[in-house]
């Protein structure tokens, strides 16, 4: 067995990294915490938060996981140009456009159901505009963690889901709650 697929060295890499990332979510919930308010209030966006969160940190590790196999293939080429990175990229930003509309409309007749008076409009638009803002997010993330594993000498497999997700989570409260802050 190498030494890169011992327990003792994935053990030994990870601990450090899901500490420093734990302590990271921590900015993540004093986030929510200052928004309080404003969720009550509206019931459709407190429905956003955990979907929209969720929902880039799946695209975000569905992106990593293909990134690494094409590492591992040799396909894998940071460049604009390469068809497969535009691929990735492309599939991304069509499924956050999908998947965040379908969010924003559900949002908006449970937000309804539960007594809320947020019109459709405003909840489709902070879903849309901050489900795009995270697949942009999502991609760059992807890329430079797919990148930064692999120069750093670390095993990509290992490294990059937890990265991508911890910085999708904290960065979808904080550009779930700007765009709030305009749009609403």
């Amino acid at each position: 067995m190498t030494d890169e697929w011992s327990i003792r060295r994935i053990v030994r890499t990870m601990i450090p990294l899901l500490a420093a990332l734990s302590v990271l979510q921590l900015v993540s919930g004093t986030v929510l915490e200052t928004y309080e308010a404003v969720l009550v209030s509206n019931p459709a966006l407190l429905v956003l938060v955990p979907v929209q969160i969720g929902t880039a940190g799946n695209l975000a590790s569905i992106t990593c996981s293909r990134l690494t196999t094409q590492l591992y293939l040799g396909t894998y080429e940071l460049d604009p140009s390469n068809p497969d990175l535009r691929a990735n990229a492309g599939a991304v930003f069509a499924l956050a456009g999908t998947v965040f509309g379908v969010v924003g409309v559900a949002a908006w007749a449970i937000g309804v159901a539960l007594g809320g008076t947020l019109g459709l409009g405003r909840v489709l638009l902070v879903s849309l505009v901050s489900g795009m803002l995270l697949a942009v997010l999502v991609v760059a993330t992807s890329v430079a963690a797919v990148e930064a594993s692999y120069r750093i000498g670390l095993n990509p497999d290992d490294t990059t889901i937890p990265v991508v997700t911890n910085v999708c989570d904290i960065a979808g409260v904080l550009i779930l709650f700007a765009v709030v802050a305009v749009v609403v």
